[in-house]
This record gives C-alpha cells, structure tokens and sequence, in this order.
C-alpha cells in the first residue's frame, strides 16, 4: 500500500527550492582568539546575483527621487530668471517646462513595474533564505545526540525555531529591503549635492557624526535588553510547555490557581522586559528625530541666507533642502535600524547556539549498514554521563548470538537502560567497544542501523493522529496484511473493534484519548511492523494489566523468533524463558544464567525475585 502523496505548491515543485545553510553558522577564531561567524559574508556571496540585480532595479525604482528635487530646482529657476529679466512666457521656458514635466512623469510611472520586478526578486531570495536556516535548524536538530535533547528544554528549542528563526529572517529582509537602499540613497544624494557645490555639502557632513554618536550612546542598552528580553521569551515557552505537559497532574491535584499565578509571575516578568525594551526604542527614535529635524532647519536657514547673498540660485533652496532632507532620512533611517539589528542579531546568536552545538552524532562517511543479522558483543564496555565522574556501566562484557532473547535486570540506576541506550547507538562506550555482527559501531552509519532495530520504550511515545499513523510512522509502503498481523499480535483488536473508526480513529495528543495500555500496545505494534533484527523491550508490559500483559508477552514471545532480543523487565516473572539473564548491580554484570540457574543460584536475582514477588502480592493485597 502506497500513502496518497499530498499536492506540493510552485515553490516546493521547484529544485532544490531548500538549500543547505548549514556552513553559514560555522564559527572560525581570529588571531586574538575572538570567534567570528562572518554569516552574512557568506550570506551575501551565495546571494550575490539577486543582491546586486535588485540594487539595480532599485536605481531605476528610487530614481524621482533623487531626479524631481534637481528638476524641481532647475524649473524654478528657469521661471525665476525668465520673470526677474523680463523674457515672460517665451517659446525656450515653455519647451523646457513641457520636458522636464514629461521626464518627470516617465520617470514616476516607471516606478510601478520596477518596483513589483524588485520585489520578485527580493522576495524570491529571502524566502529561499528562510527556508535554508530553518531546515538547517531542523537538520542540525536531528544530528544532535539524545544527551543534547535531554539538557535541552523543548521549549527553549521551540522558542529558538519559531521565533529566533522569524527575527533573523527579518534581520535579512531589513538589511535587503531598508540598509542597502538607504546606504545608497546617502550616497547619491551626497554625490548631487557635491556636484553642485561642495563647501554646501559639507554642512550635510554634521547628520552623520550626530546620527552615529545617537548609536553609540544606545548600543550597550539595546543589547542588554533585546538578551534579557530574548532570554525571558524563552523561559516563558519552556514554562508553558511543562504547564501543557503536566495538565492532567494540575487539575488531578486542583492546582489550576497555582498554576495560574506562577505562570502570571512569569508573564509579568516578560512584560517587564519588553517595556525596557519598547522604551529604550522610543528614546532612541525620538532622540533620532529631534536631532534631525532639527538639523533639517538649520540647513533651510542657511541655504535661505546664502540665497538671499546670491551665492546660490533661488531654486537651489529647494535642491539643497530635498538633499539635505534625503540625507538626514537615510542616515535616520539606518540609526533607526539598530533596534532591528540588535534584536536579529541577539536572535542569530540563539539560533547559533543550536548550531554551533558539538554534541552531534556523525554520520557522514561512515560505514553503510544494509542489512544486519544481529550479533551482539560487548567488550570490556564502560560508559559515563558528560560531567559526571562515576560510570554507569563499568567493565561490562557479553556475547549475544542472532536470535538470542536476553533479558537484564536489576535495581533502579542499576545502569540496564544505558546498556540499551548503547545497543540503539543513542551513547557510544567511553571505553572497549561494542560491535554489531563484528564491526565495531563506532563506524556505523547509526542512521542506517537503527533501520534494522525496533524499540518499545517504558513510556509510550505517540502522537495525535490515527491508530494506523502511530504504528506505520515513518514507512512510505507496507502491506496490509503486515498491519493487520501485528495489530493481532499486540493484541489491538481486543479495544479497537470497539472504536467508531477503528484504526483510523484519532487518538489526542500523545494519544491521551486512550489507557496506558492501549498506548503501549500501539508502541509495540509500531515496533513488530518494521520486522527488526534486533529488538528492544524496556519494560515493554510495566503499562499493562494482567491480561494485557498475557496477551502482549504470547504476541512478544511469538515475535522475538528470528530476531535478538533484549528485554528489561519489571516484572521479572516475565522473562522466564529468556535465553539469559544478566543481572546488574551499580553498573556491573554480576550474574548470568538462564531463570532456573539463577534461582537455584540463590544469588542477586533471587533476592530480586523474592523482593519482586512481596512487592506484587502487597499490592494485590492493597487492591482486594
């Protein structure tokens, strides 16, 4: 059976619509030992085509205005000294007036196609842009290792995706569609104005070391609040995260109020931060506009009395006043970015964290795994949590034949889930080795592993969709009668036909619409359908009651035929025919042997046996 594939836009039907910008984010330390991103140097030489063509667009786009000042001037001065010598309306004032009037008008109309065409392609670029980072972002997710996950808070992750990744599309968009123009605009505008009379322009000289020194002043603050402001966001999305996650906990316990003031604790704290940040903006743009403006009469002043000397022509007023005003915006308007800036660039950093981070599992170039036959052995394996001191598994040494069962048990911290954790690949041993059909993991492509290898987790992992979605999850092509055998064997049908939809019913997010049995059956179902070599069961029935667990261990003892399988056990009654059962105490192999020799043993497991047996019948007790 093949998945209806969904229709895809024109953007997505193009190639390679989303490239690799993965090398963007790469950090390289300068001789003073400073780390250096140079992001958007890279960002504008893969960019350089569209980045210098719509440059272009817009000097045929922004052309009135810079052209209808120098018209402007020259037809007021024309008219000036056609009146002020007598000539009046003569043919040569008229011809000139009806030229630049149609210059004018060419020139505007013009701008309506310049403008779409820019925008087509600086649209096109920063979109294709956006796209990169965030797959980027999502690739580098995938590549790290589960330790990294594990430290990391989900809505820490969230927050950087979503939000971070948004504020440094729009950094790109500012410097694209705001700081190139306006860097051009200065320069144009400072040009004319030089070309017709240089001792005026170097008044204008005065906007940028004023406009700069407003920067400065600023600079330290702004980055201080868009950090905090950055940071609180942040703590706010991982708080809200947990609050959804523990939901059922909260109202189980009537905590809702508690719950509420907490969260409001921390929504206040935002908000405070984001008045900081709000008024440290509106400091900066009124201290900017003042300042401007009040340059802007100054030169409407000088440019008047120097008129009223005739060291200029009347309509140069207007040139000089257009120029200047031009001039003062631009650079206002590049100042005026900084908040922009900082805030995109406190994001770039977030983002950065992500994908600067170290702790990835590798990949690339090692060695290809088509197809395993499921023979395992560790060697002299220890293995240590990072920034811990004491090995979780110490020493530990077993050979396991393809199709062999074993089970391993033993108290909680006993180091039984790290041993597993090892086999999956999600930790590789800080000493010896582990191999898989001989060949030491180390050089396995671990992506391509784990295609032969199916986990059942302790706690089921599902998430809203169907039935069929949760157990098919990630297979493009499988056969009905596959899904119908292992629905059968995880015993599914004991619920399912009781369903409106059966396995096309939804099941919540998480699955929260079904028992903590019927999640772990669908999460062994989803294992069996992929008909793995190797297979692990950690605590695979400890969700079940007992006659979910009897109809669950026939269905697992009937699959584990054929294939290695590991199994960590709860309930130790469970793994009587277990091949062998390794017994771990404080990360050390302490016993071994099939359920009749370890209970004639009288060692280790005995105790836990007999410990596991008071512990069911207590609670037995507790029940009648």
């Amino acid at each position: 059976m093949q998945d209806e594939k969904p229709k895809r836009s024109k953007l997505d039907r193009s190639e390679n619509f989303i490239p690799d910008y993965d090398y963007l984010f790469e950090e390289k330390v300068d001789g003073k030992g400073k780390k250096k991103k140079k992001f958007f140097a890279k960002l504008a030489k893969m960019n350089a085509r569209p980045i210098i063509g719509s440059t272009l667009v817009y000097l045929l786009q922004a052309a009135p205005t810079w052209i209808t000042p120098l018209v402007t001037a020259y037809l007021i001065n024309v008219v000036t000294d056609a009146v002020l010598s007598g000539a009046g309306t003569s043919a040569s004032v008229w011809r000139s007036v009806i030229i630049c009037s149609l210059l004018l008008v060419v020139f505007i109309v013009q701008n309506i196609p310049s403008t779409i065409w820019r925008f087509k392609i600086v649209s096109k670029m920063t979109r294709r842009t956006s796209a990169g980072i965030k797959s980027s972002v999502v690739r580098k997710l995938q590549s790290l290792s589960i330790t990294y996950h594990k430290d990391m808070q989900t809505g820490k992750i969230q927050s950087k995706f979503l939000k971070d990744t948004d504020s440094v599309d729009s950094l790109f968009h500012v410097l694209l569609q705001s700081l190139i123009p306006n860097v051009i605009g200065v320069i144009i505008a400072t040009t004319i104005s030089v070309c017709k009379n240089g001792v005026i322009s170097l008044f204008f000289l005065f906007v940028i070391p004023c406009n700069v020194g407003i920067s400065y002043a600023f600079r330290s603050k702004m980055r201080r609040v868009y950090r905090d402001y950055r940071v609180k966001t942040e703590k706010m999305s991982n708080r809200l995260s947990n609050m959804l996650e523990m939901m059922q906990v909260t109202k189980s316990h009537g905590l809702e109020q508690t719950e509420i003031t907490n969260f409001n604790r921390s929504i206040s704290q935002l908000a405070g931060s984001g008045m900081e940040v709000d008024k440290n903006t509106a400091r900066f743009g009124s201290a900017s506009w003042s300042i401007n403006q009040l340059l802007s009469a100054v030169c409407l002043i000088f440019c008047s009395v120097l008129a009223l000397l005739k060291y200029i022509p009347i309509g140069d007023i207007v040139l000089y006043q257009s120029m200047f005003t031009q001039i003062s915006g631009y650079v206002s308007n590049l100042v005026n970015m900084y908040p922009q800036i900082a805030s995109g660039m406190e994001a770039l950093n977030s983002v950065s964290e992500i994908m600067n981070a170290t702790d990835v599992e590798v990949n690339i170039g090692k060695t290809k795994v088509p197809a395993i036959k499921g023979e395992v052995e560790f060697k002299d394996v220890s293995y240590r949590y990072p920034n811990t001191e004491q090995f979780v598994v110490k020493d530990f040494s077993l050979k396991v034949n393809p199709g062999e069962c074993i089970a391993v048990v033993g108290a909680s911290g006993s180091g039984k889930s790290t041993i597993m954790n090892l086999i999956i690949g999600f930790l590789i041993p800080e000493k010896g080795d582990l191999f898989i059909d001989g060949k030491s993991i180390k050089d396995f492509n671990l992506s391509e592993y784990r295609h032969h290898i199916s986990v059942v987790p302790q706690n089921s992992i599902l998430f809203a969709g169907t039935i069929k979605d949760n157990i098919t999850y990630g297979l493009t092509h499988y056969k009905e009668e596959d899904l119908n055998r292992v629905v059968e064997m995880a015993n599914l049908n004991e619920f399912i036909n009781d369903l409106p939809n059966g396995l096309d019913t939804d099941i919540g997010e998480h699955g929260d619409k079904l028992s903590g049995g019927q999640r772990q059956r669908i999460t062994i179902a989803r294992a069996l359908i992929r008909n793995p070599k190797i297979l692990i069961l950690d605590e695979a029935t400890s969700a079940l009651d007992n006659i979910s667990e009897y109809h669950v261990q026939k269905a697992i003892s009937s699959s584990i035929r054929g294939r290695t399988t590991f199994i960590v056990a709860h309930r130790l009654s469970t793994i009587r025919d277990a091949d062998r059962i390794v017994v771990m105490d404080q990360g050390v192999a302490v016993e071994s042997g099939t359920f009749e020799e370890l209970m004639e043993k009288k060692g280790k497991f005995y105790e836990l046996k007999c410990l596991n047996d008071l512990n069911l019948k207590q609670a037995q007790d507790g029940l009648e």
